[in-house]
């Protein structure tokens, strides 16, 4: 029997799609961060993409959406990090998925989780 097919990723990137965020554009916006990822490359499945994308339901920050969080794998310690972003936008979603792909310092803005 074949095994399907894995791709290392570097990060897990959820996009609230729930009915208060989807209200305020988050489908959209998901609909356009999965073309933002094919067309950089970014994307686990393409060369050189490292970044998972998911929609997801609520992620219990409704007042503030669209809401997205993020797992990746943490530069100085073992195991995932997290980071849970509020009023994001596409722009603002591209901007965090690059910085998931690279391993690099996520944003600041929007950020609630610390």
């Amino acid at each position: 029997m074949s095994q399907p097919l894995f791709f290392q990723t570097r990060a897990h990137l959820m996009v609230c799609t729930g009915k208060r965020c989807r209200e305020r554009g988050s489908a959209e916006f998901f609909a356009r961060l999965w073309s933002d990822l094919e067309r950089e490359r970014l994307a686990y499945y393409t060369a050189g993409g490292k970044v998972r994308l998911t929609e997801s339901g609520c992620l219990g920050a409704c007042s503030f959406g669209p809401n997205a969080t993020c797992y990746f794998a943490a530069a100085d310690h073992p195991g995932l990090d997290q980071a849970w972003y509020a009023r994001m936008d596409g722009p603002r979603l591209l901007e965090l998925a690059r910085a998931l792909n690279a391993g690099a310092a996520l944003p600041d803005e929007g950020r609630y989780d610390r």
